[in-house]
């Protein structure tokens, strides 16, 4: 038997036509990519100065087509036989197939028995990385659906797709299988899946490395088999110069402070082998109790690799993100209900029109206002950067709505709907959620625009980046007249409250712990001292953070645009902020006369002209080459984590989104979810298959 030199798409099609040559039917319906892994034609079909010999294998020219054929010649003149009727020609056709059918079979056992123990090892492996590679690829779990046997993989996907192959004539296999009695034990399959995610890794950071810099970000703490992991993206510009993010893994979360953080240092860098003095930003979206024990890793982070600047992440809205990251508990109580509210109405496009029918209700007198509404909560709208005025606006539909819901007079909701609506109802009729809402939509109002602008257009973050300083002068005249604007936010809250009939009142878990205060304490000044002036001191020391000055200098270097460009013309190069990329450009002592040449090219926009407006655009240029430095500085904005990406190239957290949504928790796996969200980063099963060899060498030995 004979395979192809390579599995492009010449490799695939060149198979279809050998088994239309060969006259395989039992073959013609099957497709390339089928025949191509998993079947093999006979060397006799194919001339011999197509054959040729590299080392101990055999393979066929790239142009290999099978030409020779021993089977009988077809009916001429039109003559076609009928019934049963048996000719002599029927019976020389049928020995002819047969011969052919015997030659093939014995064929393959020879060409098994002609390899040595460690080639048939080998092939072997290839066979397991194949099939697991392709479970993993579609989410399929190895497992699943009936692992019923303690001792074996029993009825599993991953036995199905073995003895599939071992049908479709995997000699190797079925080797293997005569000898044992299965073809991989439990045990080995999870050694199969843990080399998988070291390669696919491996293969992740070797691609980083040599594109230079990048960029870290986590996501929200995840449970895989009853323990904490944190997700953990990178993001570079690739040789073509693209932005690109990919998933990188898991990260174990467990133990507290300085010793988590220094866990997940060195997990990154000596096991993953990360070099993290490339690293030129961080981000992280986590929210509820980890919070401070990611902001303790962050910090660690910054002391240990200054460079990797604080930011903020693209996948999360800046309010949302601020509001998450409170730990107070009214805020964590409207956070965690908007969540709920999300999860909840997603259920059903029923309960989606419930909301819109109290929405009408509420807004009867305003039509127009309300169509507005309910297009808003078609939408994620949780997540907006407007969530907290949208809630404030819709607060009292949505308890309608879910009292209505779990009311349930005319029966059309079942149990599970009746309860969570329960639970939505009794959070939105707590006056601490009520007065912690109308707190976050007044505080976060100021750095609304702000937050929008910063992950919009280049122009718009680059507009941004110069009105940070206006914010925060915004933030802090509230802070300093705190009283008077806390006493309007309190007015608010109360109306509202009344109008949806909840008590005011101070929190009863404040009460149980302080009760010999209870008694003097009015809400409006709990709510003062635990709420508004936490909040707004939170927001004010946050955004600080998030955006230090260094940062904000990155972030106005979008001014080497050319579209903000031509619509800055009037001005100056922005050459301070371009200096904050210095060390790493490769000539800053031209950085100058480099820039005046850049700004100069794209200031005068000729007739007719569209100018790149966006950082992509921009770093596909064809004169970028020619501009070294700037180039450097385009790359290096490239990798903030604060500017959203291309829709093109925003797909490792849809996908990381999809499998944690889709997957069953009792078949989530750290190591196949790397290779699943991985699935086009392209495999070399031969380097696979030798990390398996060195790693468990006593596998070939009971082999």
């Amino acid at each position: 038997f004979y395979t192809c030199n390579d599995l492009g798409l010449t490799a695939l099609s060149r198979s279809k036509k050998w088994v239309e040559k060969c006259q395989r039917q039992d073959l013609i319906d099957k497709s390339p990519d089928q025949l191509y892994r998993f079947y093999r034609l006979c060397g006799k079909h194919f001339e011999t100065s197509l054959i040729d010999s590299e080392g101990q294998s055999t393979v066929l020219k790239d142009d290999a087509i099978p030409t020779i054929f021993d089977v009988p010649s077809q009916p001429q003149n039109g003559q076609v036989k009928r019934g049963k009727e048996t000719t002599k020609d029927d019976e020389t056709e049928r020995k002819g197939r047969k011969k052919i059918k015997k030659s093939q079979a014995e064929t393959a056992k020879e060409d098994v028995q002609t390899l040595t123990e460690e080639e048939q090892h080998k092939e072997y492996l290839k066979s397991l990385f194949e099939v697991l590679i392709l479970l993993g690829e579609q989410n399929i779990p190895p497992t699943g659906p009936g692992d019923n046997k303690q001792d074996g993989l029993g009825s599993s996907n991953f036995q199905a797709l073995l003895e599939y192959r071992m049908n479709c004539g995997d000699e190797i296999l079925k080797k293997r299988f005569d000898v044992n009695k299965e073809c991989c034990s439990s045990a080995q399959l999870s050694q199969l899946i843990e080399v998988c995610e070291k390669c696919v890794r491996s293969q992740l950071v070797a691609e980083v490395k040599q594109n230079g810099f990048f960029s870290l970000l986590t996501d929200d703490l995840v449970k895989i088999s009853g323990e904490w992991y944190l997700p953990v993206f990178l993001r570079y510009v690739d040789q073509s110069n693209c932005q690109q993010e990919r998933f990188a893994g898991f990260l174990s979360f467990e133990g507290e402070g300085d010793a988590l953080a220094e866990n997940l240092l060195y997990e990154m860098t000596d096991k993953w082998g990360l070099d993290m003095e490339q690293c030129r930003g961080q981000a992280h979206s986590c929210s509820g109790t980890h919070f401070s024990r990611i902001k303790t890793f962050a910090a660690k982070l910054m002391e240990r690799y200054p460079m990797a600047v604080l930011a903020l992440r693209s996948t999360q809205t800046l309010n949302v993100s601020l509001a998450d990251g409170m730990a107070l508990s009214g805020v964590q109580l409207v956070m965690s209900t908007l969540k709920k509210i999300e999860s909840f109405f997603s259920q059903s496009p029923l309960l989606q029109l419930e909301l819109e029918h109290a929405i009408t209700i509420f807004y009867s007198d305003k039509e127009e206002r309300a169509k507005e509404l309910k297009e808003i909560c078609r939408t994620s709208w949780t997540r907006r950067h407007d969530a907290f005025e949208v809630a404030v606006e819709i607060l009292e539909a949505l308890l309608l709505c879910v009292d209505s819901v779990h009311d349930n007079e005319d029966m059309r909701w079942s149990d599970q709907v009746t309860h969570n609506a329960l639970e939505i109802s009794k959070a939105l009729a707590d006056f601490e959620f009520v007065m912690a809402l109308v707190v976050l939509k007044n505080t976060l109002t100021l750095t609304r625009a702000f937050g929008k602008n910063v992950q919009g257009t280049a122009t718009d973050a680059h507009f941004a980046a110069t009105s940070l300083k206006a914010v925060l002068h915004s933030l802090k005249e509230v802070c300093d007249n705190i009283d008077v604007y806390h006493e309007f936010w309190n007015d608010e809250a109360v109306n509202l409250a009344t109008a949806m009939e909840i008590p005011v009142k101070v929190p009863r878990s404040f009460l149980r712990k302080h009760q010999s205060e209870s008694g003097a304490l009015q809400p409006v000044s709990y709510y003062k001292e635990h709420l508004s002036v936490p909040v707004v001191n939170y927001v004010i020391k946050e955004i600080g953070e998030l955006f230090c000055e260094d940062h904000l200098k990155a972030l106005r270097c979008l001014s080497l645009v050319p579209a903000v460009i031509e619509q800055r013309k009037s001005t100056e190069p922005e050459e301070e902020c371009v200096q904050v990329f210095k060390n790493c450009m490769p000539n800053a002592g031209t950085l100058s006369a480099e820039l005046h040449c850049w700004w100069v090219k794209w200031s005068k926009k000729g007739k007719g002209e569209t100018l790149p407006s966006s950082l992509h655009e921009t770093l596909q240029l064809t004169d970028v080459k020619f501009f070294p430095n700037m180039l450097a500085a385009l790359r290096l904005i490239g990798i903030l984590p604060t500017l959203a990406l291309e829709e093109s190239v925003d797909v490792a957290y849809k996908r990381f989104q999809m499998y944690m949504e889709n997957t069953p928790d009792k078949f989530k796996s750290k190591s196949l979810a790397l290779l699943n969200m991985n699935y086009d980063i392209g495999y070399n099963l031969d380097s696979i298959v030798e990390v398996y060899m060195k790693t468990y060498p006593d596998r070939e030995e009971e082999s």
